[in-house]
């Protein structure tokens, strides 16, 4: 398969621009802002679902082959939560108030059982009505930590302990983390998928 141009289901300027790092010069990754503002209702119940209903309304508006991510943290004491409602976590009152939440919910758990992990699902699709999108999951291993640490990234990157660099996510350099992160090892799939690997 070869994309020269993909549209990707999301309005974030900083995840635009760090796929793109991570897809390459060879393909040209477009948003969905130069074709809507309207964000679909992500109605499915799974990281899977979410993406794929993203990246068939995000080819149906723009008539050109799509990629969606769907990513969130899942918190093993929480049963998977925040899960697919991470970004809204808190109503909606954006990533500080997520993360006191997500504190105040895990306030007298020893650290032995503050396993999580951050799930990213890309899908592609050719046409808003593909039959076989192409669907890849990154998995990145950590725990949450006990208060914020950590300048970069976003949304629940300074409570993420990555324990192989051992410090937080939002202490890794933005490029440390393009290599290490979920939305990382998706992507290496989806190269490797689309012939770029």
């Amino acid at each position: 398969m070869n994309f020269q141009q993909l549209v990707l289901a999301s309005h974030n300027a900083g995840k635009l621009k760090e796929l793109q790092a991570m897809l390459g010069a060879s393909v040209q990754l477009r948003s969905i802002g130069e074709f809507s503002q309207v964000e679909p209702e992500e109605t499915g119940l799974s990281f899977v679902e979410n993406a794929i209903l993203k990246a068939r309304n995000a080819a149906r508006i723009s008539g050109l082959p799509a990629l969606a991510d769907d990513s969130g943290l899942a918190v093993d004491f929480l049963g998977g939560a925040p899960g697919i409602y991470s970004a809204r976590y808190a109503d909606g009152k954006g990533d500080a108030a997520n993360n006191a939440k997500l504190l105040e919910a895990l306030k007298d758990v020893p650290e032995a059982e503050r396993g999580a992990q951050f799930v990213c699902v890309l899908a592609l699709v050719r046409h808003a009505d593909d039959p076989l999108p192409i669907l890849c999951e990154g998995l990145w291993h950590g725990r949450i930590m006990f208060e914020a640490s950590g300048e970069h990234g976003f949304g629940y990157d300074p409570l993420f302990w990555v324990p192989e660099r051992g410090c937080s996510s939002a202490e890794l350099a933005p490029a440390d983390k393009n290599q290490l992160s979920h939305r990382a090892r998706a992507m290496a799939q989806l190269r490797q998928r689309l012939g770029l690997a």
